[in-house]
């Protein structure tokens, strides 16, 4: 097996009687219905629509964890805190509590889900089944994988993410895109039958209306260039780059 510690993660925690329906009412996606052994992708949106953050929402035992861009996690964590008001939700940054790896095993190697996105708490930590090749584990034990499995540099696993063509939101392309430009449709981060949540009228508009005008496409990095997410590129924008390939939002 090879890990990758991944650090340009970080993990909001949400907590509360209310963590469910507050994340439902925000997100991009159906948290109400989320089952606690499944994982969801999930966009959360200003009132125009654009993405201020990309997130895998986790289960966990006392409510949910939030995988977003370790560099958005300080504001998101205080925009998102002005909307609690009366709600019984605690929102806290464990992104320096919680570690994150990157593993390259199937479903003989470890113990964890065999569906995508399937979720299982170990007393080790939260295990993510990403696909057929790749685990997400969450676990408190900076040393879980020492000697167990051979370490690998987090470059690789930004490629694999690139080559499963999930977008990453991060702070130098936060609020460039709505949704459907990064192909979250396709990708199961939007419900448009869950009801309103910050910007969903433009989200709902731009899908039935055929407004979306530019879309995230997977390509080869140019030989030599040293893209990084916010560049511009042939007209459009690097959403991410890695391992010689990039994902870029361009005019369709």
């Amino acid at each position: 097996m090879e890990c990758a510690l991944l650090n340009r993660y970080g993990l909001l925690a949400v907590t509360g009687a209310d963590a469910r329906a507050f994340l439902h009412a925000q997100l991009t996606n159906d948290i109400e219905h989320l089952p606690p052994d499944r994982a969801a992708l999930a966009g959360w949106c200003s009132a125009k629509g654009r993405l201020l953050a990309s997130f895998l929402v986790i289960p966990a035992s006392d409510g949910f964890l939030l995988q977003l861009s370790k560099d958005l996690v300080a504001a998101v964590q205080k925009r998102l805190s002005m909307f609690v008001l009366r709600s019984k939700v605690k929102i806290d940054d464990t992104s320096s509590r919680l570690f994150q790896f990157g593993l390259w095993a199937d479903a003989t190697q470890v113990s964890a889900p065999a569906e995508a996105l399937g979720v299982k708490i170990h007393a080790e930590g939260t295990w993510v089944r990403l696909d057929s090749k790749r685990v997400l584990v969450i676990s408190g034990n900076p040393k879980l994988w020492e000697g167990q499995a051979e370490p690998v540099d987090e470059a690789r696993w930004s490629h694999a993410e690139i080559q499963a063509e999930r977008p990453f939101i991060t702070a130098a392309t936060q609020d460039l895109f709505v949704p459907q430009m990064v192909n979250y449709e396709k990708l199961g981060g939007i419900d448009f039958q869950k009801g309103c949540y910050p910007g969903q009228e433009i989200v709902a508009r731009a899908q039935y209306r055929g407004e979306v005008k530019r879309r995230m496409v997977r390509l080869p990095a140019p030989a030599g260039a040293q893209l990084k997410p916010g560049a511009e590129f042939n007209g459009g924008v690097v959403v991410d780059a890695a391992g010689g390939e990039l994902l870029a939002v361009l005019p369709v």
